[in-house]
């Protein structure tokens, strides 16, 4: 009797799962007496067979303390061997009877098995990319963890999802496990993956819909999409979480055409094997088309109903559409909704809600409930991240001021100011508005991610028929006054914002180039004012070295050929306020001296030297949301560029004069003009269109035009170096200068396209392809000027954004015209270009 309530008692207490056992043994030749319940007291608890976890921990994870009474046969026991195995932890638990000293004091004693550890993991039946994609954060398994059933489920569940989302909807996973032979009580795991094939949308077909067609149904849903060839950036696959999304935009769509009542009655997904194909059907109740009618203010009292309503731009009888309601009440983007008027004054608290108030037949009757609040002062600005740049180089871009009202478009423009730095990661930059309603003010914090913007330049080119190479140090936070200062060094002075570059090119003894820049873009610290100054120097020989010996005299080479540049300038900038505050306007005035010594081909004189002293003048406006890779805005730029009109005053002659009295003072005035627009036509996916005009005139028809500064189209526009000013422009397809006249063109058009996608915006690298079309065109003469007459070419690149080397790019262009004169030029061509870009226009 006895025996059989112990063996009664004892399978009781035995907990089994899946492969492990937890028991409570209390037999052996402790005995205690399982007849009646009775209360014993924990005198002491061991733990063994548990090498990784600290016995105190597994005591308090048990529930146990040493001290507790507890009744046998009772829950006590149990409970603690149901607290351990939820820890998932072990393989085995075990609750022993340690020693029993009469009448009721026991000793326990926990015996665990422990789950094996993960030594390494592998996979087979993908690609070494795939694999390496899913270790880098897709699967959370870190070697050295307790592998449990939990490890191996997530673990299956997220590499499952990480190929469906890739359109592999029949993915299978098995997961081996094998016990190291080495390491005690660690485990291998062998990922077996078979991905099946890519699975697509065969057709998605729609029912009911009879005034929206399913063409535009199909265009409503943004990420599911049926295959075809010509899908590039949305590719077809299906993905239940994007298509639950989609079936909501459907509905969007409705409501945007006044169907407030449309649904989707049911939809249906399956599977064909045989295709591989999944096929959708989507069930719709359109309902009836509804009206705005009457809409009323309710609340209002900073603003007259009538104002508000002009504001909200919707009339009695247009058609219901919740998004435009919504987007005229909030965030229309364009800064003229009704919630931007109130938070441009302050009312950071402003709220408005549109109730129906009643709905007749199709029409609709909106109340709008506004409440105002009251207007908040700025308190304080607070910036964070900013660890390299001064707070002083942030703050003055700052528009929002303590003691000014709160403007939510000064905190956007502060936004974009501080984006065209280029001193701060744009995609991590962040606004947070902290209200103290006590007494109705705001701090506002900027928070910043500093990120690399010095640059090193190391390019190369192909002019004047030679390779050159360029090396350039580019400062763009470079800092004067931290130069002198201890500490200022980290690795170079920065953080004040100036700008400093260091340029030198080199084809060996034929070429040598070499430019010093400064900016200062708040001269004097108050005023946005920028002031700059540039020295540059240059040698062209034809390899020659200037002196050869002569017996025992050195004298000077008789056959070399040279061409000395040397000039400086220095320029004023600042932002204008009218017509609005995008407008920038910059000036410079600069001076180059031509040394030219037996130097004939490329001038129409050999010897002698000529000045070009210039004004330059810049009007632009510039409304781009980011430097490196902008979604919206518009860049606009007009310049002028002009010597003094000397034949105008000097009171000489020109007719029969040398070409070297003639350019003595050059003269000339040079025009151009630039538009960049940038559309984001979906998420990211940004279209560029740019045009470029230009115009090199003259004063005096009997000096005609200037041998300097003239245009050149054609090619990557990398061609190593410009002689005489001279503006290389690239155009891609052909081959470099090739689409102007030798001696240069006097007139100048292109019109640039360009479909632009990230794969990355992280700013350690950002990359995007592109599709580009392009055309353009040089005339000698006004005369012969077209600007609709043009080569044309379209082709495909890649840039890559590199925070010490610039923009990298590689296009392949395909020319659509023949040169005349130059018929064997290749129809495709590769252009590669480091630290440059395709030219100004």
């Amino acid at each position: 009797m006895r025996f059989s309530k112990i063996v009664l008692l004892i399978s009781h207490l035995i907990l089994i799962s899946n492969f492990a056992q937890a028991q409570i043994l209390l037999g052996g030749e402790n005995k205690i007496n399982l007849d009646v319940v009775q209360k014993y007291k924990i005198e002491g608890i061991s733990v063994t067979g548990s090498k990784e976890f600290d016995p105190e921990a597994v005591i308090l994870f048990s529930g146990l303390s040493v001290g507790d009474e507890i009744k046998i046969p009772g829950e006590a026991l149990t409970k603690a061997i149901k607290n351990l195995w939820d820890q998932d932890l072990f393989s085995n638990v075990q609750i022993r009877l340690g020693e029993f000293r009469p009448p009721n004091r026991i000793y326990l004693n926990i015996h665990l098995g422990e789950r094996p550890r993960l030594l390494k993991y592998k996979f087979t039946g993908i690609k070494k990319s795939e694999a390496d994609n899913l270790r880098d954060g897709k699967i959370k398994l870190r070697l050295g963890t307790i592998v449990n059933e939990n490890v191996l489920q997530n673990t299956e569940n997220a590499i499952k999802k990480y190929f469906v989302n890739k359109g592999y909807l029949q993915c299978k996973v098995e997961i081996e496990e094998e016990l190291s032979k080495n390491i005690d009580n660690s485990l291998i795991l062998n990922i077996k993956i078979d991905k099946g094939q890519k699975v697509k949308i065969g057709a998605i077909t729609f029912e009911g819909n009879s005034e929206i067609p399913d063409k535009k149904l199909k265009k409503a849903m943004k990420e599911t999409k049926e295959k075809a060839f010509w899908r590039i950036f949305s590719r077809s696959k299906f993905i239940e979480s994007e298509y639950r999304s989609d079936k909501l935009k459907i509905i969007e769509k409705y409501n945007a055409k006044g169907y407030r009542n449309a649904k989707i009655l049911s939809d249906s997904v399956y599977y064909k094997p045989k295709e591989n194909l999944v096929y959708v059907n989507i069930k719709v109740k359109e309902g009836n088309k509804f009206y705005f009618r009457n809409i009323r203010w309710v609340g209002n009292t900073k603003y007259k109903s009538d104002y508000l309503s002009k504001i909200l731009g919707i009339k009695k009888g247009d058609v219901y559409n919740q998004e435009v309601l919504s987007s005229r009440l909030y965030g229309s983007g364009q800064g003229n909704d009704v919630s931007s008027l109130y938070l441009d004054d302050g009312y950071l608290s402003f709220n408005a809600q549109p109730m129906e108030v009643l709905v007749e037949n199709d029409s609709i009757d909106f109340e709008i409930r506004i409440i105002e609040g009251k207007q908040y002062d700025i308190n304080r600005i607070i910036l964070t991240g900013n660890d390299k740049t001064n707070d002083r180089v942030v703050r003055r871009e700052i528009k929002t001021r303590p003691g000014d009202l709160f403007s939510r478009s000064e905190i956007i423009r502060t936004n974009r100011d501080l984006a065209a730095l280029n001193y701060f990661n744009p995609e991590s930059m962040g606004v947070n508005p902290q209200q103290n309603p006590m007494d109705g003010t705001v701090d506002i914090e900027y928070t910043v991610e500093e990120k690399p913007s010095d640059q090193i330049e190391l390019s190369g080119g192909w002019g004047a028929g030679r390779v050159v190479g360029t090396l350039g140090l580019s400062l763009t936070n470079f800092s004067i006054s931290n130069m002198f200062k201890k500490g200022g060094w980290d690795p170079i002075p920065s953080g004040d914002g100036q700008r400093l570059s260091i340029r030198a090119q080199s084809n060996g003894v034929f070429y040598q180039g070499y430019n010093l820049s400064f900016t200062e873009p708040w001269l004097g610290g108050s005023k946005p004012n920028s002031f700059s100054v540039s020295l540059s120097h240059s040698v062209q020989t034809n390899g020659q070295p200037k002196f050869i010996n002569n017996g025992e005299d050195r004298v000077l080479n008789p056959v070399r050929q040279s061409l000395k540049i040397s000039g400086f300038s220095l320029g004023l900038g600042k932002p204008l306020l009218w017509p609005d505050n995008n407008f920038y306007f910059y000036q410079s005035a600069a001076y180059q001296y031509y040394d030219l010594n037996n130097f004939g081909s490329i001038f129409t004189f050999a010897n002698g030297y000529s000045n070009n002293i210039s004004y330059t003048a810049v009007l632009s406006r510039s409304s781009v949301n980011q430097p490196i890779y902008p979604r919206s805005g518009s860049n606009v730029t007009l310049t002028l560029k002009a010597t003094p009109p000397y034949s105008l005053f000097n009171g000489k002659n020109y007719e029969g004069i040398s070409d070297q009295e003639k350019y003595k003072f050059v003269e000339y005035h040079k025009w151009k003009f630039t538009s960049t627009w940038y559309t984001e036509l979906a998420k990211n996916l940004v279209l560029k269109t740019k045009v470029g005009f230009g115009f090199l005139g003259q004063y005096n028809q009997d000096i005609g035009p200037s041998p300097f500064e003239r245009f050149y189209l054609g090619g990557s526009a990398l061609t190593g170096f410009a002689l005489d000013g001279r503006e290389i422009i690239g155009l891609r397809g052909y081959d470099d200068l090739s689409l102007s006249p030798q001696e240069g063109a006097l007139y100048i058009s292109k019109f640039t396209m360009e479909l632009r996608y990230p794969l990355s915006l992280n700013p350690s690298a950002t990359i995007f392809p592109l599709a580009f079309l392009e055309a353009g065109n040089t005339w000698s003469d006004f005369k012969s000027y077209d600007p609709f007459k043009n080569f044309r070419s379209g082709g495909i690149g890649l840039r890559i954004f590199l925070p010490m080397f610039g923009m990298l790019g590689l296009d392949y262009g395909w020319r659509f015209d023949d040169v005349p004169g130059n018929l064997n030029m290749p129809k495709g061509q590769i252009h590669f270009t480091i630290g440059a870009n395709l030219g100004e226009l």
